[in-house]
């Protein structure tokens, strides 16, 4: 097939003309996923603000896009390709064409292969901010045809994920616009003032009409502040709450006995994994009133509608995929399925049932690293060893546990890593190859919302900047120099958005290129168990999947201890900020980043708000300012997620100190597992 790729720099506008508007969408990872109003001149971003295409959004988004043009022509942005000449880590780089730097990787990736086999290389990439073209589209036909290491993607939602797999087969769940019909609203690890930003309205228009709001989260957030009942859990023991939560209605008689007859299985098996489960014994476990607790069982219990949005701050730990599991099973056994504004919020990316038929290569049995062990991969694996790192679409060292030991790998002189990225990031600064790609102002994509149900095309509105290209078409480059493309295969950009469209349903593709809004089989605004039902294979609720009680090595419902010790007592935690999204846009300038404790876990170690401490483990430590405050309980600390190592004191961030242990359930990362102690730093 004829490439049809779009040429490096071309211009999309007469330059010197008018200022124009231009409509796109946001495919960075959060749920709303805007549709945009992009104001252009001369091919050169002027603003970014929201349009109306998408209505859950309607016109508003966050500060955080509204920014996107400093990381866009910022001094950190990648603009031509380059090779490393300085010491790893050092970020001297010196440009070549795209011709050398290719060839350069081509060679070196043969070389490899033909020596240790193609398992010697490991693509790295998340793509939580991408969508069907810049992820796994001919990048994964690219990897499987030369059957390289594959990477388990469990950096985020892999315990949610199987969770509601097992339980639930990913049904639909509640969208926004249904929040206002709640008479309770339960947001359980999650944050929506930061992190899906459109919910808030739905869940102020529902506290106007009446509905109670119960917040879970360690912290005081905004909407916790505001909240009927918080309850500051102490992280890692979700599991214990809402186990509580299942006893109370089991043993009360406000199970949803009936229900459970009819549409689940394995309902006496979790009451009785529930039934130690008390209130006084959950709230001593959790660190919270037990009057507290009882009290949101029993307006759970007596709530009609009543929902549950279950957040994905409560996987990072090693109880991770048992309490998602017990949260998820809590509508089941309430009985809140069946009503607008009842059930629950989870992912709805799978609402579309789109496969990828443009990616008909099967996948290799080839070995599987678990992306939260880069470190040990890079530092301990053999037979054979990992020679080539390709990382795209993430940045490890920001963003991955065990930053020390990641870094280890990546100053090996005889690993040849190649970093794909549109800013010079922690990880970039470590390649021997580093390739500008295009930002989502610069290239098409799709971007699929999981909060609300929406699906909208992404369209290029400004010119590439520098020589950046599209990952299509680097992707559908590197594999025609390395000969795995065949006649029917896309090569680029422009002819892979037309495969896609062709073989998306007819409705939902015509939609997409009209710019009309597309919907997907079950609509919408589907209500549980009436528009929807559980993709299972008997289309009933497993309250006790099998398939995850053979993999979870302490039984499903278990309580795993809290891996605090004397020397270690703090929990530290990582949520989501105002200011990146992951660890997008953390290259930007920002105030300190600080360290926050409670009032009396300082006093107890003599510091004060604004003192230099130091975070420590037996891993690494980070040295930051101080910010005393009660918005944490006694015994967390908090550090925000997506810091770059230029905005810590001593160029270690909190992922330095987070242990690469995995979840119970889906290999996921242990983010809030990490256990500290907090110090003065003495002055110099």
């Amino acid at each position: 097939m004829a490439s049809t790729t779009r040429p490096s720099g071309a211009r999309l506008s007469t330059p010197g003309g008018p200022a124009t508007e231009v409509e796109s969408a946001c495919p960075l990872d959060c749920p709303d996923s805007c549709s945009l109003s992009v104001t252009v001149r001369s091919g050169r971003l002027v603003s970014i603000d929201g349009a109306r295409s998408n209505p859950t959004t309607n016109g508003y988004i966050c500060a955080k896009v509204r920014r996107f043009g400093d990381r866009v022509y910022g001094p950190d942005r990648l603009r031509y390709p380059a090779i490393r000449r300085g010491r790893k880590g050092e970020g001297r780089f010196a440009r070549v064409s795209w011709d050398e730097a290719l060839e350069t990787i081509v060679s070196r990736m043969q070389q490899v292969i033909t020596e240790s086999g193609a398992e010697a290389i490991l693509p790295f990439s998340y793509g939580g901010s991408n969508g069907m073209l810049t992820q796994d589209a001919i990048d994964l036909l690219l990897w499987r045809r030369l059957g390289v290491s594959r990477l388990a993607r469990t950096l985020c939602a892999a315990p949610t994920g199987a969770a509601n797999m097992a339980l639930y087969g990913k049904m639909a769940s509640v969208t926004y616009q249904d929040y206002v019909h709640a008479k309770l609203i339960v947001l359980w690890g999650v944050n929506p003032s930061v992190s899906g930003l459109h919910l808030v309205p739905y869940i102020r228009e529902a506290q106007k009409r009446g509905a109670a709001l119960v917040v879970i989260d360690p912290r005081t957030t905004a909407l916790a502040r505001s909240a009927d009942i918080h309850l500051a859990v102490r992280p890692g023991t979700d599991v214990a709450v809402a186990l509580a939560l299942h006893r109370y209605l089991f043993e009360q008689g406000l199970a949803a006995f009936a229900f459970l007859e009819q549409h689940a299985t394995g309902a006496d098996r979790l009451r009785e994994r529930a039934y130690d489960w008390t209130i006084d014994r959950a709230a001593m476990t959790a660190g919270i009133d037990p009057q507290a607790l009882g009290q949101a069982a029993d307006l759970y219990a007596r709530s009609q509608p009543a929902l549950i949005r279950c957040g994905w701050g409560l996987e990072r730990n090693r109880n991770g995929g048992n309490a998602v599991l017990a949260v998820l099973a809590l509508p089941a056994v309430g009985g809140k399925f069946g009503v607008r504004g009842g059930g629950y919020s989870m992912s709805n990316s799978a609402s579309w049932s789109i496969d990828r038929p443009w990616v008909d290569s099967p996948e290799p049995s080839t070995r599987v690293v678990n992306m939260n062990r880069l470190g040990r991969a890079l530092t301990e694996l053999d037979s054979p060893p990992v020679r080539v790192l390709f990382s795209y679409n993430c940045n490890p060292v920001a963003s991955v546990p065990d930053q020390e030991r990641i870094i280890k790998g990546l100053e090996r002189e005889d690993l040849f890593t190649v970093v794909f990225e549109q800013v010079m990031t922690d990880t970039a600064l470590y390649a021997d190859v580093v390739l500008p790609a295009t930002t989502f102002l610069e290239g098409y994509d799709f971007a699929k919302a999981y909060g609300p149900i929406s699906l909208q095309m992404v369209r290029p509105v400004i010119d590439s900047v520098g020589e950046a290209r599209p990952n299509a078409d680097v992707f559908g480059e590197l594999a025609q120099r390395l000969g795995v493309l065949t006649e029917r295969d896309a090569t680029g950009e422009l002819d892979l958005i037309v495969r896609i469209l062709a073989d998306l349903p007819t409705a939902i593709g015509e939609r997409l290129q009209s710019g009309e809004r597309p919907e997907p089989p079950c609509g919408l605004a589907p209500v549980q168990f009436v528009d929807v039902f559980p993709n299972t294979p008997d289309r009933r609720v497993q309250l006790f999947p099998p398939e995850l009680e053979a993999v979870a090595p302490e039984g499903l419902y278990r309580y795993q201890a809290d891996p605090a010790t004397a020397r270690f007592p703090l929990a530290l935690i990582s949520p989501a900020s105002d200011r990146t999204i992951s660890s997008t846009l953390g290259e930007l300038p920002r105030p300190d980043v600080k360290l926050t404790m409670h009032p009396d876990d300082a006093a107890q170690r003599g510091l004060d708000d604004r003192d230099t401490v130091r975070v420590f483990n037996e891993l690494s430590e980070v040295q930051c300012p101080l910010a005393v405050s009660p918005s944490v309980p006694r015994g967390t600390v908090s550090l925000p997620k997506g810091v770059w190592r230029r905005s810590i004191k001593n160029g270690k961030t909190g992922t330095a100190l987070v242990p690469d242990t995995l979840t119970d359930i889906g290999g996921g990362a242990c983010f809030n597992d990490a256990r500290v102690q907090v110090a003065s730093l003495p002055v110099a």
